[in-house]
């Protein structure tokens, strides 16, 4: 997306090269990622940087409004409602594709947002390393905010762990070490010193929780817990899993984030936000007149994450078919652009921007990103099968 260093990285880079930088960055826990990892970074110049900021501190504007929870009450579930909500989330990311507009200017428009932890530890690990194999700008970074290595990890520490002894912080996960996202579970391991641990795992006793501590072989007091769990994940796995505490009981333990608002920051939030960089987006249930053109619009269940459910063809029959419209959105569809130029066709780009929110703050502060490369209809593993230059890799903003 910066002609200049699109054509001598594309110019620079050979297959010998790639593969010494994927040997290298599989070294450090060899078969933890499972994930195909992109030949080339996004390279952001500050104009479009400016941009996809501006959209997303629209975005925080938004969610930080006094009113946010009262309005975003209905998205949780009744099922899945967990008790003792923070004030506010710790982490948002926020999802955008790199577009073309009528006037065949790039811009960013929103896809999807959540208020969740994603790649938080990786996407520290793997562009440093990046460096090492490919000439990046010195004035092109990871980070967002004037965020350096240290500050950041510095940062990540006291939201994740805070005044906690590490021992007594895990990350919660379902089979976490059979996520494909491991990667991060074992990077985050190594820059805070806490241990994923599996929902069957934990020991509960009265409104405590333990683990069994795999440094000391002893039972361990959890006190924080940095949360992966997802509803949806949890219920489509527990015939398999067995016995596993109940999460959503009034336990004494502080959640980071609180599992609420991986449902208030999500598809449900959609239709409050108002930018030329948000595709407008509606309740089904509040639209009193179904679009003409239903070929202009895409079809999202609220309660599904990873893409499952997502109708991309809209037809009539397809809206007359579901049964609870409040429960769905009719999201304008996106042009994705042909953004980045490749030995063979172009690429498509979304770009995931991260903020952490530290307590006490009262903004989220941008941190950090990672993007993903798709050749295929939409962005996802499914639709770039036995294509290069596809995957999961990082932007590098202009500072």
């Amino acid at each position: 997306m910066v002609p200049s260093l699109r054509k001598a990285f594309n110019s620079a880079f050979t297959k010998e090269q790639y593969e010494a930088f994927l040997k290298d960055l599989n070294s450090l826990h060899p078969g933890a990622i499972e994930f195909r990892v992109a030949e080339t970074p996004v390279f952001i110049s500050k104009e479009f940087g400016n941009k996809i900021i501006d959209a997303c501190e629209t975005i925080v504007d938004v969610i930080t409004d006094p009113g946010f929870k009262q309005l975003t009450d209905r998205a949780i579930p009744k099922t899945d409602y967990v008790p003792n909500e923070n004030a506010h989330t710790h982490f948002i990311a926020l999802d955008f594709g790199v577009c073309i507009n009528e006037n065949g200017i790039l811009e960013p428009q929103l896809i999807e947002m959540q208020g969740f932890p994603t790649l938080y530890g990786f996407q520290v690990y793997y562009p440093d390393l990046l460096r090492n194999y490919f000439s990046i700008p010195g004035n092109y970074s990871q980070y967002l905010n004037d965020y350096t290595k240290e500050t950041y990890l510095n940062d990540l520490k006291e939201v994740i762990i805070g005044n906690v002894p590490a021992e007594n912080v895990i990350l919660l996960e379902i089979k976490p070490h059979q996520q494909k996202t491991r990667i991060d579970f074992y990077c985050t391991q190594d820059y805070l010193g806490i241990q994923p641990v599996c929902i069957t795992e934990l020991i509960q006793e009265g409104r405590d929780i333990f683990y069994i501590n795999e440094k000391t072989g002893k039972k361990t007091h959890v006190k924080r817990i940095y949360n992966r769990i997802i509803f949806d994940d949890l219920y489509a796995q527990k015939d398999s899993l067995g016995k596993f505490v109940d999460i959503t009981q009034n336990l004494n333990v502080e959640w980071i984030p609180h599992p609420n608002w991986f449902y208030r920051i999500s598809k449900y939030t959609l239709p409050f936000i108002h930018h030329p960089f948000v595709p407008k987006t509606y309740f089904l249930n509040e639209i009193k007149q179904i679009p003409t053109d239903l070929e202009n619009y895409v079809l999202k269940p609220l309660f599904s994450f990873a893409g499952q459910g997502v109708v991309i063809d809209v037809t009539p029959e397809d809206i007359d078919g579901i049964k609870d419209p409040e429960n769905w959105i009719l999201q304008r569809k996106v042009k994705y652009a042909d953004a980045i130029i490749t030995p063979d066709i172009p690429a498509k780009v979304e770009i995931r921007m991260m903020y952490i929110w530290k307590d006490g703050e009262a903004r989220p502060k941008l941190a950090i990103n990672l993007a993903r490369l798709s050749k295929g209809k939409m962005i996802g593993v499914r639709y770039n099968k036995d294509k290069e230059w596809v995957g999961g890799n990082v932007c590098y903003f202009e500072r």
